[in-house]
């Protein structure tokens, strides 16, 4: 056993896709949320609707079904530099992506937030706000059992089932 494996509290599942991404293997572009933005065929990309100024995408790796990113399309590092009407963009789209999510799915709550550079946990250089639904009951048998989170819904359907949603609730 691994002094890792001694000491870890906590066991994971991990999506192969995301094992290689989490150890740098990913498109080779400057930044990834450019990429979705610019369409670049080597990046993946779930983009549910955009405005003039921000993206709202589907998360490649959810921690629950109906986890969304919301960034600007202006490629900016810090909170600070958004601007207003960015910053406004982003609580509209928060606000609809949550109508819909509480409306389709039942949504009991959310957590809503930044991770605002690496010691934080982002690992994007791009601000992207993050908006993952919570559910009742959401912790199963492996959560209790093996202390373990598996998500069930694949990222390319939520995107499908997402964009109709989105526009469907205009």
């Amino acid at each position: 056993m691994s002094s890792y494996e001694e000491h870890s509290h906590r066991k994971n599942l991990f999506s192969i896709g995301k094992l290689g991404y989490a150890k740098g293997d990913r498109p080779n572009v400057d930044c990834i949320l450019c990429g979705v933005r610019d369409k670049n065929e080597i990046v993946p990309n779930l983009t549910i609707a955009e405005t003039e100024l921000s993206i709202v995408s589907i998360n490649l790796f959810p921690y629950n079904p109906g986890h969304l990113i919301i960034f600007p399309k202006r490629h900016i590092i810090h909170y600070l530099e958004l601007t207003e009407d960015e910053a406004l963009d982003i609580h509209r789209l928060t606000q609809k992506a949550m109508r819909i999510l509480e409306k389709q799915w039942r949504v009991q709550g959310f957590n809503i937030g930044y991770n605002l550079g690496k010691n934080s946990g982002g690992s994007i250089p791009h601000i992207h706000e993050h908006i993952v639904p919570r559910f009742p009951n959401e912790a199963g048998f492996l959560d209790v059992i093996s202390n373990t989170r598996i998500v069930i819904y694949e990222p390319y359907q939520m995107w499908e089932d997402l964009k109709k949603l989105w526009v469907e609730e205009n």
